[in-house]
């Protein structure tokens, strides 16, 4: 191997060990939105931390850009923001919380290196965030814990941390504890250092907050019987062996916990420094042949959203692609694995919320915003030289459908083009039945709020009003020609075409229903 050769490996693998690519998970209303505000805010990228309903004087926040999002208060698509941080290259992804954007969630988990896990500090595990904990589990993505709003009143830390281990698993070992109850937050002690940081919310929640480190003897003078609670709690917590072990972490057997209040950006400074240090670097990732392809590698990476109208003066189309390994640079010729087709990628552009800027190179981690790039869909690879495929993202099975109508036929042209806009993206799976012909498509969905989505996208973007007549059915599974054919002799079944592969989709009303079909039918396929 030349020097020349060499040297890029190593700046490849130089510049990887700078990126932290990591998701933020919780159930709804738990502060996912407001915590990627405050980790930006500290990060120096915006002036002020935004609210998600930005109300008062407060802006709404960066990574809920969609006008849905901002007039209803919740994520409802996926969101990247890349920043630096000290020498650290941050690629932070906003997830939807909602369990009816479960499957976007699910790619954005295929596409990062860690996880920050919010709790509600007065509602501990709910049952969204136990579901992603377990899609990381099944991944072996570190997570990290915060409970967030400390400064409202909630459960004690230590019943916290017991829920944390008798119910997903995780061995807690904090690195900062509360002096004081929730809703009574005073500041936080490091359990590194020893020292304590006291706490006060900046006029209006906006700014940073104000900290002060103050030594043990100060704060016990200070702070008396919450003092005292809380170094008897650390105390407890040292004869149980819940420090810090960095080979677990990575193996994703314990979990680091730090407290705050993301919304009065009280503890989040700490987190930012914590992901810097302990969260893992991009490492080798697994192709679809069950090889490992190593960060210092030739170029390669995969899709694993679609967006489409982000800027809606021009209504492009981006792909989100993590950058698995090797330098990415503007304008190279990629191949798409799948086709074997060369991709130029003129239009690379790095990612911040609705915002997007020009980039010339990017490096593994990286989450890079590919502009126009109709030819590319999700789950798709992109290399250089030698094929790498990485395994496919996998398609939740829809619960929900609905045939879609216009009764404006001006508008059918429109209408047919965002239902390709919205089917690529997947914000909705898009089929053709043939009782109802190409201008009745039928969305499925793994929840009724995707529709919603659909409906708000399709006449906001695309001036066209739709009505959705719901469908009684529940249960879908693959089928084949020959299944199409047994089917037509049954009732209460269908038959339908998903337009984005060819799949053809068998749904029936129930559980019970596809069961009686199937045991009439032994020869029928029914698969997952």
């Amino acid at each position: 191997m030349s020097q020349n050769v060499l040297a890029s490996a190593s700046g490849v693998a130089v510049q990887a060990s700078r990126r932290r690519t990591f998701a933020v998970i919780s159930h709804p209303d738990a502060g996912k939105s407001t915590m990627t505000e405050a980790l930006a805010l500290h990060a120096r990228v915006i002036g002020q931390a935004g609210a998600v309903h930005g109300k008062g004087d407060r802006r709404g926040v960066v990574s809920d850009w969609m006008a849905m999002e901002q007039q209803r208060g919740i994520s409802v698509t996926s969101a990247a923001l890349q920043f630096s941080y000290r020498d650290t290259v941050i690629n932070l992804l906003d997830t939807p919380g909602h369990a009816d954007f479960s499957e976007d969630t699910y790619r954005v988990l295929t596409a990062v290196d860690s996880a920050v896990m919010l709790l509600d500090a007065a509602k501990g595990l709910e049952p969204q965030t136990l579901k992603l904990f377990e899609v990381c589990r099944q991944r072996g993505i570190p997570v990290m814990t915060f409970i967030n709003k400390w400064d409202r009143p909630g459960h004690d830390a230590l019943a916290l941390m017991d829920e944390i281990e008798q119910r997903i698993g995780l061995k807690p070992t904090p690195l900062t504890w509360p002096v004081g109850i929730a809703g009574q937050f005073q500041g936080v002690i490091d359990r590194r250092t020893g020292t304590f940081v006291r706490m006060e919310r900046s006029p209006g929640g906006a700014d940073l907050a104000i900290e002060e480190e103050m030594d043990p003897a100060e704060a016990a003078k200070r702070y008396g019987a919450d003092w005292d609670t809380a170094t008897e709690e650390l105390d407890l917590l040292a004869m149980t062996g819940a420090d810090h072990d960095q080979e677990t972490f990575l193996a994703a057997t314990s979990t680091p916990v730090l407290f705050g209040a993301a919304v009065a950006n009280l503890g989040v400074r700490q987190l930012l420094n914590i992901l810097v240090e302990l969260a893992p670097p991009p490492a080798a990732r697994t192709t679809a042949a069950g090889t490992d392809q190593p960060v210092d590698a030739a170029f390669s990476g995969f899709v694993f959203k679609m967006q489409a109208n982000m800027n809606r003066a021009h209504r492009d189309q981006v792909a989100f692609m993590r950058i698995c390994s090797g330098r990415f640079e503007r304008g190279m010729i990629v191949t798409h694995a799948g086709t074997g087709k060369p991709f130029a990628t003129k239009y690379a552009q790095q990612i911040f919320g609705q915002g997007r800027d020009t980039i010339d190179e990017a490096y593994p981690g990286d989450v890079v915003g590919l502009v126009n790039a109709t030819a590319l869909g999700i789950g798709d690879t992109l290399h250089v030289g030698e094929r790498v495929q990485f395994p496919p993202l996998p398609s939740f099975p829809p619960e929900h459908f609905a045939v879609a109508r216009t009764s404006d036929t001006s508008t059918f042209k429109r209408f047919r083009r965002g239902i390709e806009q919205l089917d690529g993206e997947g914000v909705v799976q898009v089929l053709r039945s043939e009782q109802r012909g190409d201008q009745a498509p039928v969305f499925a969905a793994v929840g009724p709020m995707q529709f919603e989505v659909a409906a708000f996208r399709l006449e906001t973007e695309f001036g066209v009003k739709v009505q959705l007549d719901h469908l009684p059915y529940e249960v879908a599974a693959r089928t084949d020609e020959a299944g199409r054919e047994i089917l037509r002799t049954e009732s209460n079944v269908e038959v339908m075409t998903r337009v984005r592969d060819g799949a053809l989709l068998a749904v029936f009303p129930h559980r019970w229903r596809m069961r009686t079909v199937a045991g009439r039918h032994p020869e029928l396929r029914l698969d997952a």
